[in-house]
């Protein structure tokens, strides 16, 4: 079977990241989620890293600073790459 993983880029999603994961996750399809947080301010990065305890399909990158949404998914393309979602 191949491995499919979701990226969801964010800056500040604090108030709806994990009603996105749950949502993505209730549908059963065997996903794996990569979160690029874009050094959210309010917290994003932290409600995933905790998500994460109990949830070993969810993956996060931190980025150091807002660099926007083509940066995120480059660099959420390269980690499925790297991690070979690719095959």
């Amino acid at each position: 079977m191949n491995k499919i993983v979701v990226i969801i880029p964010t800056y500040n999603e604090a108030d709806n990241i994990y009603k996105i994961i749950n949502l993505i996750n209730d549908l059963n399809l065997n996903l794996d989620i990569l979160v690029v947080d874009d050094n959210s301010p309010d917290g994003t990065g932290k409600i995933v890293d905790d998500i994460r305890l109990d949830n070993p399909n969810i993956f996060i990158i931190k980025q150091d600073s807002k660099s926007g949404l083509g940066t995120a998914y480059k660099k959420g393309f390269q980690w499925a790459i790297d991690n070979q979602y690719n095959k």
